[in-house]
This record gives C-alpha cells, structure tokens and sequence, in this order.
C-alpha cells in the first residue's frame, strides 16, 4: 500500500530504481508508456533483438528524444542482465529458452528478475526461484498479467482466514478452438489477415490464447505459485459469468464442477453453442472463497455478498487486467520490499504438447500457437510419470514417431537435445522438484 512513499524516499536519497527491459514488444511497450509518469524509475538499458525497433517503440509510446538519449540500447540480453547500474531485469521476450538464459544471468549477476515470460516460468520457473532465493534476489511474477493478480487475489484469501475453493481467469473459448491454426485465427478476432498484418500483429501468437494453450500456461504458474489443485483431464473452460463464479466453481459433492476445493480453472465466456455467457469475464481474474465458519458465512450475507445455495462460497473478481501498464508495481515490489508479486514455489501444474491433428514422424513441431501441437493443462505427477513434452520445447523439434490427433506428445516422441540450455534446467528442474 505504499509503494509510491517508499519510491519517493528513494528519490529524495537520489537513488532512483533503475531498470532494464529484455524485449520491447507488446508488454514492454506498455511499461514503457508508464514510465515518464513514476518518477523515481528509470529504464537504465532496453534489449531487444532490434534496438532499432525498441527506439521506434518508445517513440510510439511518446518517450521525448531526451529520455530515448539517456537510455542504452542493446541486441543482447544478457548485456542488460550484467549492466552495472540496473537494479531489476524485465524480460518480456516471450520465448521459453532466451527467458531462462536471461534469468540465470540475472540472478548470477545479483539482480532481482521480474518474468514477463510466463513460458519460461512454466517450463522451470520452480528451480528458477529456488536459485534467485539462494542468491538473495527476488524472482517475480509479472503484476497486471493474470497469473500474479490471482496470486495476489488468492493470498488476500488465505490471509483473512478463508479456504481458496477456485482461482483462475475467463477467456473465450469452444473446444473446436484447439484445432484453429495461424491460418484462420483471424476470423475468430473479427478482422481479416491484411488488418492484422497491417498492426503488426502476430498469427501465431495471438492463436496461442485462443487455442487454449495460454490458458494452460497461466493455470499451471498460478497452481505452481499458490500451491494449487489441477485438474488430471486438463482444464474444463466451463462457461460461466460473474454471478455464478460461486455457484459453478465449488465441488461437485456440493452442487459444482470441480473435483475439490483448491482447484485453478478458466472459465469460458461463451456457452457451448456460441452464444455470449451473461455478464461474462473474458478480460478478469477471480477468487472463490469458502467460509471456514457459520458465523463468517452469516457475514456474507449480511454484508450483501453474492454466494451459492449453501451460503459457504462466494467469489471476488477483477473484471479486467491491465497487462504492461500495471507491471511498475512487481519492478518496485522487487526492489522497494524485497518480495514478489507472485513466484512459482512448487511444481503442481505442467503445460503439455498435444496433438492439434494426427501427426507424422518426420515432422517438425512449431510450438506454442502454431500448426501442430496445443498446451493442455495436467498435473505435474503426471507429467512426469508419462515423460510428456512440455510445449515451452515443442518447438523447432522432430517427431521420431506418428501420434495421432488429440493425443500428448512425450519425449520418447522426439530427439531431445540435451545440449540446449532449455532441456538441461528442465531435467535439472525434474531431478529437484518431480
């Protein structure tokens, strides 16, 4: 609650937080548009693998050639990871194995390590916080993407005493959106291919949410980060708006459609037949709670809240997020208090590659919202115990064998290279967290 005190201190003492961002995308660049307004953060370096491009980018988000001038720019990453003055690393690349390489930089370097790159987390975002803890830094979730405001939603839960039932988000989503490819993404979004191109828009990236492999990676960091429940089949996508948050969300021995209370789920804001769910919450994350008591249950209602038939469970809700232009708040938490807006502490949850349609052996697989392949969410147990591919290395690799449409690939599947940086954390990361 007081960040902005703690940074004005620091200003008056002349130690302003400097910053230095790895990737100057989407995310990046709506960080940056903040920054001239947060006085006391400075972005000391800005790494991109076109510094050209970064510098039209502030531009856009109306950085003055003065502030442009004054900020290093640099192609390598790891640059911004060693640079003496920067005090927090973004790395808001976006890719599974430049992210890990830039956070064991960061941390080797003493810097804390701020990770846009939900990917990277999924794929080994355990061992990466066990190593910034054994260095001294902090390892954070990004705030304003969905896996930290739940995690911060979720502990405000805990930390008044009530039982998590359910936390998640809402997205759009039918079950034949596994199988869209970058080829036809853009009827799904209401634009054609030239309007997409034209704002510089990415097919592939933007098929990764609607396909359901985004969902499957945020749900498994914030099972990772709140030591939550997965569901063993993979997320249900129930649809469902925030009225009955509490009424869907809460187990099926009391009338819902989860396994138990604990559970992450996204909910879908379409009903099966295409329909717009009532009130839905594409754009937000929510909580369910459970009240411990018959007294705090009578708080619930005496206080107006909205809950289920039993009077036990009622939700809380952000109806939006406000991505890059809310992540100043994990970049002063990290530095101003020491501590993450969210960080991964078990393995509970693993993001896998699954077959989009009957594949050949031969064939390259392409990742996350491309051709092949589809994340779904599963246990991390399990996981392991059938040697699945996670989809942060699904892509750029060869199946050794078919597999047929629908099914996991696993890494009896493919030619692992276990000289690539990626593979290696992983299976480091297997070996202490499996």
């Amino acid at each position: 609650m007081n960040l902005s005190a703690l940074l004005h201190r620091r200003l008056e003492a002349g130690r302003p937080v400097r910053v230095a961002l790895i990737g100057a995308g989407k995310f990046g660049s709506m960080f940056l548009s903040q920054v001239p307004t947060i006085r006391g953060l400075e972005v000391a370096m800005i790494a991109d693998l076109d510094p050209d491009r970064a510098r039209r980018a502030c531009r856009t988000v109306g950085w003055d050639e003065a502030r442009i001038a004054r900020t290093h720019f640099a192609a390598d990453g790891t640059e911004a990871c060693q640079a003496e003055d920067v005090e927090v690393v973004i790395e808001a690349t976006g890719h599974p194995e430049a992210g890990i390489r830039h956070a064991l930089a960061a941390i080797e370097a003493g810097k804390h390590i701020v990770m846009v790159n939900v990917e990277a987390d999924v794929l080994a975002g355990p061992l990466l916080a066990e190593k910034a803890r054994a260095k001294g830094v902090v390892y954070s979730m990004a705030y304003g993407d969905q896996p930290a405001l739940v995690a911060e939603m979720v502990d405000w839960a805990r930390a008044t005493g009530f039982t998590v039932a359910a936390a998640g988000k809402g997205t759009k989503y039918l079950p034949h959106y596994h199988h869209v490819t970058p080829d036809d993404v853009w009827t799904h979004y209401g634009l054609t291919p030239e309007q997409a191109q034209s704002a510089g828009m990415n097919p592939q990236m933007f098929n990764s949410f609607l396909d359901g492999t985004k969902s499957a990676i945020e749900m498994a960091a914030i099972a990772n980060a709140c030591d939550l429940d997965v569901p063993e089949d993979g997320l249900g996508f129930p649809p469902c708006g925030v009225d009955d948050l509490s009424h869907i969300l809460r187990p099926r021995s009391v009338g819902g459609q989860l396994e138990n209370d604990g559970m992450v789920e996204v909910v879908s804001s379409l009903e099966r037949d295409g329909r717009p769910v009532h009130r839905d919450l594409r754009w937000g994350v929510y909580v369910v709670l459970k009240a411990p008591n018959d007294y705090a249950a009578a708080c619930f209602k005496q206080y107006g809240l909205p809950t289920d038939s039993t009077g036990r469970y009622a939700a809380m809700y952000k109806p939006f997020h406000l991505i890059g232009l809310e992540l100043s708040i994990s970049v002063l938490s990290a530095a101003l208090r020491g501590e993450p807006t969210g960080s991964s502490r078990l393995w509970r949850g693993d993001a896998v590659a699954v077959a989009k349609r009957d594949l050949k052996a031969g064939e390259m697989l392409d990742g996350e919202g491309g051709y092949t392949v589809y994340g779904r969410l599963t246990t991390a147990a399990s996981s392991m115990a059938q040697r699945m591919l996670p989809i942060g290395l699904a892509h750029g690799i060869r199946l050794t064998r078919d597999i047929a449409a629908g099914s996991p690939v696993t890494e009896a599947d493919v030619n692992l290279d276990t000289s690539r940086l990626a593979v290696r954390i992983r299976q480091e990361m297997c070996a202490r967290h499996g």
